[in-house]
């Protein structure tokens, strides 16, 4: 976790992420990995392209682990968090402490794809296609292997650097 003494948004407002953050989406949390080696990330800018075969796009950290496991193992898990899951959520994004590490807050299925959190209700399995460098990003184009598409109770959005619900 990186804690800083100044605001994100102050003085000068950066024009690009104000925009960005206005956009808002639902919050997923992308996998990797065989333990120990698994990493993973939450992520809210993906958006999913459909045909034959449909694909799912993630700007991704290109310095976390995730980005490094996912280009290694070729494969990894993407799912949707619920409002209960803001804590998991957090601890991924390293931006709240995580004790024993972000794995170690919630139940995991193990696929040939990586982890797989074991509460998700809405859920893919991933090949990598590519990753790509984007302005301070990395682009993950991914092809949708396998999509189970479940209850949503309580979808988990962030906008404008909060959680909604």
């Amino acid at each position: 976790m990186t804690i800083h003494d100044t605001h994100p948004f102050a003085e000068p407002p950066d024009p690009v992420r104000r925009f960005r953050g206005r956009l808002g989406g639902a919050v997923s949390l992308w996998t990797a990995g065989p333990p120990p080696s698994r990493a993973g990330l939450t992520v809210t800018s993906l958006m999913v392209a459909n045909g034959s075969p449909a694909r799912v796009l993630g700007l991704l950290d290109p310095d976390s682990d995730l980005a490094l496991e996912l280009e290694e193992s070729g494969r990894g898990v993407v799912q949707l968090l619920e409002w209960g899951h803001r804590q998991l959520a957090d601890g991924f994004a390293g931006t709240a402490p995580a004790p024993g590490g972000a794995f170690a807050a919630a139940g995991w299925v193990e696929t040939p794809h990586g982890p797989r959190l074991a509460e998700a209700t809405t859920w893919a399995l991933v090949s990598l296609d590519s990753l790509a460098p984007v302005g301070w990003s990395v682009l993950a184009t991914c092809t949708l292997d396998e999509v189970v598409v479940g209850e949503e109770q309580e979808p988990l959005l962030h906008r404008r650097g909060r959680y909604h619900h």
